[in-house]
């Protein structure tokens, strides 16, 4: 299980390696050993063992069936926290994030303004209920959308996040290439720690974008 600690020591190294993008060229994300596993092995490890089926139907969804945002600690709420996890010069109004600046690993774009950033969730809050969490009840799925432990929660451009939508990996796929074997261990990550399900198509993207990812290769 990822730590909120280890949650910020890998964004904060994604965002120092998103300072080094190029005016047109992509995030250059330096892979991290390892993605934040749950103690189930590698990501590809931990792919193998997820059960594959159909998508689940989507009556009866609702974003609210997913309450979010909670308030938590000296923030407002989680995505008040996220965006200071994951930004520099954070700056407050009472309990709020009102400034900072955020580099957004899916597209290299960078912001100053909170309200041009979106709180993603790895594995969307749909995908979640066509995966499994249409049989949890509320409690459960706002812990879900609340998770800070696992690698669920990010700062991106609302762009990038507004264009992935619902998709999973084999619908849509991050810009930044270089930040797709990170993408792929979260999405694996995520889905294992909550016992979600996946699609033929989504673990045959999500093994090809581990495949050659250097922490695979280890013994």
């Amino acid at each position: 299980m990822r730590t909120r600690s280890g949650s910020r020591a890998l964004g904060a190294l994604a965002l120092a390696a998103a300072l080094t993008l190029g005016a047109a060229g992509c995030v250059p994300l330096e892979e991290p050993e390892e993605p934040a596993g749950t103690g189930g092995g590698t990501a590809t490890q931990m792919l193998s063992q997820l059960t594959v089926a159909e998508a689940n139907p989507m009556r009866g969804y609702s974003r609210n069936r997913f309450p979010h945002w909670r308030k938590t600690g000296k923030n407002c709420d989680v995505r008040d926290t996220v965006l200071e996890r994951d930004g520099k010069d954070i700056q407050h109004s009472g309990c709020n994030v009102v400034g900072g600046r955020w580099e957004s690993v899916y597209d290299g774009r960078a912001f100053t303004d909170p309200s041009q950033v979106d709180i993603d969730h790895m594995v969307p809050l749909a995908n979640a209920w066509r995966s499994g969490a249409d049989d949890w009840d509320d409690s459960k799925r706002g812990d879900f959308a609340n998770d800070l432990d696992r690698p669920q929660l990010f700062a991106v451009s609302a762009s990038s996040n507004r264009a992935k939508g619902d998709q999973d990996p084999s619908q849509w796929k991050p810009p930044n290439r270089s930040y797709w074997c990170q993408y792929a261990g979260d999405w694996v990550a995520v889905k294992h720690h909550w016992q979600l399900t996946v699609t033929s198509a989504e673990k045959a993207a999500l093994a090809d974008m581990l495949e050659g990812c250097t922490w695979e290769s280890k013994p």
